[in-house]
């Protein structure tokens, strides 16, 4: 068994994946290739930006894979891509602080 956890070469197990439930696959792919437009109002290389963001909200190693390689072939910069995960961040941190003032207020109900 591999001793790494995650790593790039399980994404060799999408066509594994793929097998075993086409049609479901299918659709995600679809809707994976809204980033991949090229014929959006939003340019490709802004694309991948959000989608290196919300990859790094929603903690999907593999989406971070895939949409850094895209973004950097879409002409993004090192220093665009560090503010994109920044703005993640500080996004999940004021996520944080909202759920935390919800808890406040259900601490305060009972």
């Amino acid at each position: 068994m591999d001793s790494a956890y995650q790593t790039h070469d399980d994404l060799k197990n999408m066509k594994v994946l793929a097998k075993a439930a086409p049609a479901d696959f299918k659709a995600w792919l679809d809707l994976d290739r809204i980033v991949a437009r090229e014929d959006g109002t939003i340019p490709r290389k802004y694309r991948e930006l959000i989608a290196i963001a919300v990859a790094h909200t929603t903690q999907c190693a593999y989406c971070i894979d895939v949409h850094v390689a895209s973004a950097k072939r879409a002409g993004a910069t090192r220093e665009e891509v560090a503010e994109a995960i920044l703005l993640a961040a500080a996004l999940r941190a004021g996520g944080a602080a909202a759920h935390g003032a919800m808890a406040m207020k259900l601490f305060d109900r009972e």
